[in-house]
């Protein structure tokens, strides 16, 4: 496999890289994916972006397809961590971008060779409509630092499911007031989409800001 096509934003020479990777149904440049590459680049991190091989066929022949099985989403996360490094980076992503990378986080650390910190961005803790079918086995003793902004009322894990989920001390969570699953709240709420997009990233920064070698 080749390593696929990477979106850079912010100092390429930054002290932390954070490599994020798309959700399963929107691409690497959608709105969502370039406010946070912008914002956490502009705090001083060199960000970067990429897509599984799905989604760059889905760009080059503008057919849909679903996500590859999981074994390429693997492989795609471990060719661009070889690229960058391990040693100075951060990964993390979107909803399923984000749950690849908490499996190839736990796979470096069975190796020896671990990432500095993990970043999810609504992660999607069950399927939709299936809240018995939970993808936590591995986070339960995961030891690498992690971040997970997550919005009150998402459905594939909210406030309520999440708290009774068994999850490793080194997984911190971040609640984004009545957000959904793209930290989008209702207007009657108060709150607003951007200002949950801002916390996350101030969140974010703090958090990869603490790893800094």
């Amino acid at each position: 496999m080749n390593l696929p096509v990477l979106l850079h934003d912010g100092p390429e020479n930054a002290e932390l890289t954070i490599a994020l990777a798309h959700g399963a149904g929107a691409p690497m440049d959608s709105d969502f994916m370039q406010v946070f590459a912008r914002r956490l680049s502009e705090n001083g991190f060199h960000v970067v972006r990429f897509e599984f091989p799905y989604m760059a066929e889905r760009r080059q022949t503008g057919k849909k397809r679903p996500p590859n099985r999981a074994p390429i989403l693997l492989e795609t996360w471990n060719k661009v961590i070889e690229h960058l490094g391990p040693e100075h980076l951060i990964i993390g992503g979107k909803s399923m971008g984000g749950r690849i990378a908490s499996m190839v986080t736990q796979e470096h650390e069975q190796t020896g060779n671990p990432l500095l910190g993990l970043v999810c961005l609504g992660y999607p803790f069950h399927p939709p409509g299936k809240p018995e079918k939970l993808r936590v086995e591995h986070l339960k003793t995961l030891k690498t630092p992690a971040l997970f902004c997550q919005g009150t009322r998402d459905t594939l894990g909210t406030k309520e499911d999440v708290a009774a989920y068994s999850l490793s001390e080194t997984i911190r969570i971040h609640w984004l007031e009545d957000g959904d699953h793209s930290f989008k709240p209702r207007k009657k709420s108060g709150f607003s989409e951007d200002g949950n997009r801002q916390a996350a990233i101030a969140a974010i920064s703090e958090f990869a800001g603490a790893l800094a070698p």
